[in-house]
């Protein structure tokens, strides 16, 4: 049955176009991923109350009923709740619950939005449709930002839920409507694990249930690939009001699973229990990784005396003052395409981004003063290797110009909107390019940008530890991976 299920999914993948997917934040669950949650729900017996929410043509529901059908459960009865805002899936949603009919099975399938049902549900409004505490729930929520304003936002308030997209308000709902006991699956972005925005999502969450298994997808292509998602998706399972013990962690490249590896993890790995923020964090060895070993990353930017920005050069906002190439009354402006491991590359003739800004009344704030600064592009390439790439600017590459742009794709290094010591910018550099600090950044942060923010939570090695490394690359010629790490071993240790 779950073929067929499958072969309507990828039919409907593709003839679906991308506008109508951003409209609903919808991506069909494949089937291979599918059969994996309902996998990872405990063996149960009695009644089974099953939430999906965002069901789509009901892929994760036929795959929880194809387990009970084949005797993967002990449940006497099944009661499905499928929700699905999106009308023109429902003929093929009901089609596909209804081949598990049975006197044992009972399917309701709503047309409501799930986030003004549930919460009216959750407040016990006098009008409120009644829904049941679901013992289980297996999710593909939808993926889209909620405005702060919006009906959504204000509705979840309701009932204690702030966040900001609709993936997150849909594992909140569940949570929130789940029996005592009650096992949520989801698949969603991992970008919950951190970062301010998603703070009381992960309040929410940690506060009502346990953290049992997370699996996590090596590549960020392969998850939703038909649907050309470049997303790094976790698979989740939480217990409403359970004790919260060992986390099972599972990896594998893609959603075969050929390749599946599994490793459990005391939960203070996962949540340091000194951690204010509460991020969540994945370790994918069982062995305590080079992070956990260095106590010399103990430095925040802050301690360091260092700041970091965005570039401030948005360059559709000052398409006036922007130059091809250099010339009278331009400075130079800085985009990733200048900067590799090598050095500074500017100008570069006949692309497509320019190379020089004008310096006038209207542009001089955006400007910053000559000297040696640490960059880091915020956007990695789709299957790069690294997601912190970081490169040193020199003065010397442009000549006398006495101020420089940086593009608002780059992340920028500095004391008070001021160059950094040579020495100190090096350092950085190498630093931000050891493997350690690469394994800092994925377990802190499941998206694919390097955003300010982010750099600027991390913990860095001390300002005179930075130094030595920096004087360290300025004596080498072209440093490699090994040789980076190598170093940064022998200084901080």
């Amino acid at each position: 049955m779950l073929s067929e299920v499958e072969q309507a999914r990828l039919r409907l993948s593709k003839n679906t176009d991308a506008k109508k997917k951003s409209q609903y934040g919808q991506f069909l669950t494949p089937g291979g991923t599918a059969a994996f949650m309902a996998g990872l729900f405990p063996a149960a017996d009695g009644t089974c109350r099953l939430l999906d929410a965002g069901a789509g043509i009901g892929s994760l529901a036929a795959a929880f009923l194809e387990r009970w059908s084949s005797g993967g459960f002990g449940f006497q009865r099944v009661e499905v709740d499928a929700f699905e805002i999106d009308g023109s899936l429902h003929s093929q949603l009901t089609r596909t619950l209804c081949k598990y009919a049975s006197s044992r099975l009972s399917v309701a399938v709503h047309g409501d939005d799930f986030i003004h049902a549930a919460t009216d549900a959750v407040c016990g409004g006098l009008f409120a449709k009644s829904l049941p505490r679901f013992t289980h729930a297996i999710l593909n929520p939808p993926y889209k930002k909620i405005n702060s304003n919006s009906a959504h936002r204000l509705t979840l308030r309701r009932v204690g839920i702030e966040t900001v997209n609709l993936y997150s308000a849909f594992v909140a709902l569940a949570v929130a409507q789940a029996a005592p006991g009650g096992q949520i699956v989801a698949i969603i972005p991992r970008s919950f694990c951190n970062g301010p925005y998603y703070r009381p999502f992960r309040d929410f969450i940690l506060e009502r249930a346990a953290v049992h298994h997370m699996h996590l997808f090596e590549s960020r292509s392969t998850a939703f690939k038909d649907d050309e998602v470049l997303q790094e998706n976790i698979i989740i399972r939480l217990e409403r009001g359970g004790q919260q013990g060992p986390v099972t962690v599972s990896t594998s490249t893609d959603n075969t699973f050929v390749d599946l590896e599994t490793h459990e993890y005391p939960f203070d790995r996962i949540v340091s229990p000194d951690d204010p923020e509460q991020f969540i964090h994945v370790p994918t060895t069982p062995e305590k990784n080079t992070i956990e070993l260095v106590e010399a990353l103990h430095a925040t930017l802050t301690d360091l005396g260092i700041n970091v920005s965005t570039g401030p050069v948005v360059d559709f906002r000052l398409k006036e003052h922007l130059r091809d190439m250099p010339g009278e009354g331009t400075v130079p402006l800085l985009y990733p395409g200048h900067l590799s491991s090598t050095g500074t590359t500017w100008p570069i003739e006949g692309r497509k981004k320019p190379n020089a800004i004008e310096r006038n009344a209207d542009t001089e704030k955006w400007l910053y003063p000559s000297g040696f600064y640490c960059v880091v592009r915020r956007f990695s390439s789709k299957e790069e290797k690294r997601r912190i790439v970081a490169s040193v600017v020199e003065p010397s590459a442009f000549g006398d110009v006495p101020v420089l742009g940086f593009e608002n794709h780059l992340n920028l290094f500095h004391e008070n909107k001021h160059g950094l010591p040579e020495a100190l910018a090096y350092g950085l550099a190498v630093f931000l390019n050891t493997t350690v600090a690469d394994e800092i950044f994925r377990r802190f942060n499941g998206h694919t940008q390097v955003n300010a923010t982010d750099l600027k939570a991390m913990k860095y090695p001390s300002r005179e530890t930075l130094i030595e490394l920096g004087e360290w690359a300025m004596q080498q010629g072209k440093l490699t991976q090994r040789m980076i790490d190598d170093e940064f071993r022998v200084v901080a240790t």
